[in-house]
């Protein structure tokens, strides 16, 4: 019976009950629970990037490979022409304003900007043209072709535009080409975007490589593939 009274003593000084007095130590922390938020993040920083990066990651895919069979898909280019003639009294202001801008390089007039919309159905508010005191010409370069106006003293007015068809627009567009400055904003939006797709999914398989022995070779692989291709044939 003592004992048994020492005993029930000594578990009691072991594992005191709490009293109203005594705070209560936190309970611990389950093994690997930091590691499952840390994986838990990831997952969900890696799925966000990929559904942003999904349709440009698959544009510029292709588009590499376009571009780089770019000899062996053939391109016909079309070419439109449009002619119009300019009013007399616009006339008189292109080669006043041609003459006062011999051989500089400034926007067309207000006046001659409208009527050149309204006859060609173009914006060239704002684009330079070079000007002559004979003419002026506006060069409207564009993603898959190209195009041009040209407005003479004498009332000619001429629009043109070329066009390579629909891969030359993609590969143009893959490259940023005359592309214009929001599709410049989406391409370093994209890229950051596909930085973060590819960190997230490197430390996910660093986190998922003790369970995956082939991780790390595979990682290797990827990685001394192209450093010996460029060491090795490119010269």
């Amino acid at each position: 019976m003592i004992m048994v009274i020492i005993c029930i003593q000594l578990i009691q000084a072991k594992d005191p009950m709490p009293s109203p007095d005594r705070p209560v130590a936190p309970p611990r922390a389950l093994p690997g629970a930091g590691r499952a938020v840390w994986l838990k993040r990831l997952h969900q920083w890696h799925w966000i990037s990929s559904a942003l990066c999904l349709l440009g990651i698959l544009l510029f895919s292709v588009t590499g490979i376009t571009l780089n069979h770019a000899a062996q898909i053939e391109s016909k280019p079309t070419v439109t022409r449009h002619k119009a003639r300019l009013p007399a009294p616009l006339g008189a202001q292109l080669a006043s304003f041609g003459a006062a801008h011999a051989d500089a390089h400034a926007p067309l007039p207000a006046a001659l900007a409208e009527w050149a919309g309204g006859a060609f159905g173009i914006d060239v508010r704002g684009a330079d043209a070079e000007w002559t005191p004979d003419d002026a010409y506006v060069a409207l370069p564009r993603p898959g072709g190209d195009a041009w106006l040209r407005i003479a003293a004498g009332g000619a007015a001429e629009y043109e535009v070329t066009s390579r068809g629909a891969i030359s627009w993609l590969n143009d567009l893959h490259k940023g080409r005359n592309s214009g400055a929001a599709w410049s904003w989406f391409i370093d939006l994209l890229g950051v975007a596909c930085l973060v797709f590819c960190v997230t999914g490197f430390f996910i398989m660093q986190l998922h490589a003790a369970n995956r022995p082939a991780t790390w070779p595979v990682i290797g692989f990827g990685i001394l593939l192209p450093v010996l291709l460029a060491l090795l044939f490119i010269h």
